[in-house]
């Protein structure tokens, strides 16, 4: 605008002014216009959801966000404000082990191969005291069968030792029996024969006149196997010298003397006899 020096002081020209109110009403307008287009353009943003994934997914690529139009040139732009950017969806954060799930798990693992190794110990442990048990029954059958082995092997020993002793008792029986019989014979037989022998010594004794009562000697006679007198001895005197050496000469005169022929008889005979005289006998 351009003020001329021809005017009054005081005065303002009126192109002034019709300039002045022209280049307000441009600026407004253009104002409302810039404003009017941005607004069109501007797009709010959308609402996002976020999706977690395991593993990220392929993202693709954002689409390709309309140009806006150049805005009309002005002489001073207004500022614009910056349009946002959209959001991009964040890739899901790597999953990470629950620790509390593992213990959890292994856990059960555990107590599981702890009750696996119960039942097989439980399951050792009764077999073992079934075996044991059969083992035992098996032993006490055997020593059943054996006692009762024993105690008919017992019964037989001594079923035979009764029979062994009631045969050595008969045998026993029967010897005592004959060694008595023959004892007896024996002795019937020494006394027939100490008869004889008295009857010949006092068929040969010469008693003296001056003899009284009936006085009783002991002579111990030796005698040979055949019965022939080898030598008299006085054991016991009558008190009588006179009939004690008729009675020694009489044994001796009755040389050799009679004697059994039986072996045990002649036994009471020989070597030695004890012979016992009484002249009223």
């Amino acid at each position: 605008m351009n003020f001329t020096a021809d005017a009054p002081p005081g005065t303002r020209p009126v192109p002034n002014l019709l300039a002045a109110a022209l280049a307000l009403g441009v600026h407004v307008l253009f104002v409302l216009m810039l404003v009017f287009g941005v607004s069109w353009q501007t797009h709010h943003p959308e609402a996002v959801m976020v999706d977690l994934w395991e593993t990220l997914p392929d993202t693709p690529p954002p689409p390709a966000r309309p140009r806006p139009p150049p805005p009309v040139k002005a002489p001073k732009p207004a500022p614009v404000a910056p349009t946002p950017k959209p959001v991009e969806k964040e890739p899901p954060p790597p999953k990470t082990p629950d620790i509390a799930l593992e213990k959890k798990k292994a856990e059960a693992e555990r107590l599981k191969k702890l009750q696996a190794t119960q039942a097989a110990e439980e399951k050792a442990r009764a077999e073992a005291a079934k075996a044991l048990r059969e083992k035992q029954q098996a032993e006490q059958k055997r020593q059943a069968l054996l006692r009762q082995m024993e105690e008919e092997d017992l019964k037989q020993r001594v079923a035979a030792e009764a029979a062994a002793n009631e045969a050595r008792l008969a045998r026993l029986t029967e010897a005592q029996a004959a060694a008595n019989k023959r004892q007896a014979e024996v002795a019937s037989v020494v006394g027939q024969y100490r008869d004889q022998i008295s009857a010949k010594v006092r068929g040969n004794t010469r008693l003296p006149d001056n003899l009284k009562g009936n006085p009783e000697v002991r002579c111990l006679v030796k005698l040979l196997p055949t019965g022939e007198v080898q030598s008299v001895r006085v054991t016991k005197s009558s008190g009588n010298p006179a009939y004690d050496d008729a009675v020694v000469r009489a044994i001796e005169k009755s040389s050799p003397l009679p004697l059994p022929t039986d072996r045990d008889a002649r036994a009471a005979f020989v070597p030695e006899l004890s012979f016992v005289h009484r002249p009223k006998e």
